[in-house]
């Protein structure tokens, strides 16, 4: 007996930690937002990207294609209208490692990405949003990315941390 219980240990021990448990309810409709903007944004629909949005958000990247990083910060506006606009290819952009925080109404995510313009590989690189809730649901309050053009295999972005 006593040995059969050392078995039970000892695989228990092998076996690892317990499987992370499931995403909050905050995280899965945090997440739900983050996808309906990249999916309003594939079929180019202005009016679907416009409602993640609050009202003050703002969109900035980190651009380190250059020898000096620069930040340039697009309006929520010049973006939504971007996105309606008619265009030959499809704006696909892809997202994994994706690691979303909440407390209380306050939210953050964090993902790599890679963008295709059609098939082809434009850049990759990291999101970083804010999201805060409202009476109307999570919104995003700010973006900001960063810009490679130097992806690994699967289109993620190889620079540090990535």
């Amino acid at each position: 007996m006593h040995r059969k219980a050392l078995l039970a240990l000892c695989f228990l021990a092998c076996a690892g930690p317990p499987p992370l448990a499931a995403q909050s309810t905050a995280e899965q409709e945090v997440r739900a937002v983050i996808d309906r903007l990249f999916d309003a944004m594939r079929r180019g629909d202005s009016a679907a990207a416009r409602a993640v949005f609050h009202p003050e958000a703002r969109l900035q990247t980190a651009d380190a294609r250059q020898h000096e990083t620069v930040l340039r910060t697009v309006t929520v506006d010049d973006f939504v209208r971007a996105v309606g606009s008619p265009r030959g290819e499809v704006w696909d952009e892809r997202v994994s490692d994706v690691r979303i925080l909440v407390d209380d109404p306050l939210a953050t995510a964090w993902m790599r990405y890679a963008f295709y313009l059609g098939e082809r590989l434009s850049h990759c690189g990291v999101n970083a949003f804010h999201l805060v809730r409202t009476s109307q649901g999570w919104k995003v309050t700010q973006v900001t990315d960063t810009r490679r053009v130097e992806c690994g295999p699967t289109g993620g972005s190889t620079g540090p941390g990535g």
